[in-house]
């Protein structure tokens, strides 16, 4: 798959939720997944490998209460990097609703995403 393939794949099952298919299908075994310096979610430092990075998402969805929307942009390419905007808006369990924007970079490596690397801000 080329890369404009991946990352325009990643695009529509992102849109639609399908967060965990999209890392099964689209990633590597050894995929490593960064998150802002400095917030709740990096404490532990990157999750490397696919199993690392499931269990992080699980973790995320467990401290949601409700989603009310979510918007992925059209990915933007150059050569084996891409990203999008994502902007999700939900309500978590230990802070009310929130609206989360966030810009994620990610890596392709002989035809699977090999980094992912998100930036947004915390409000604080």
């Amino acid at each position: 798959m080329k890369i404009e393939q991946i990352a325009q794949r990643l695009v529509e099952l992102c849109r639609e939720g399908k967060f965990e298919q999209a890392q099964k299908e689209l990633y590597a075994d050894d995929a490593i997944s960064i998150e802002a310096e400095g917030t709740p979610m990096a404490a532990g430092g990157p999750a490397k490998g696919l199993e690392a990075i499931y269990e992080k998402g699980r973790q995320f969805n467990a401290g949601i209460e409700a989603y009310h929307g979510m918007q992925v942009s059209e990915p933007l390419v150059a050569e084996n990097w891409f990203s999008v905007k994502m902007v999700l808006d939900v309500t978590m369990k230990q802070w009310g609703r929130q609206v989360m924007q966030e810009i994620c970079v990610y890596h392709v490596r002989n035809g699977k995403i090999d980094r992912e690397q998100f930036f947004y801000d915390t409000g604080g």
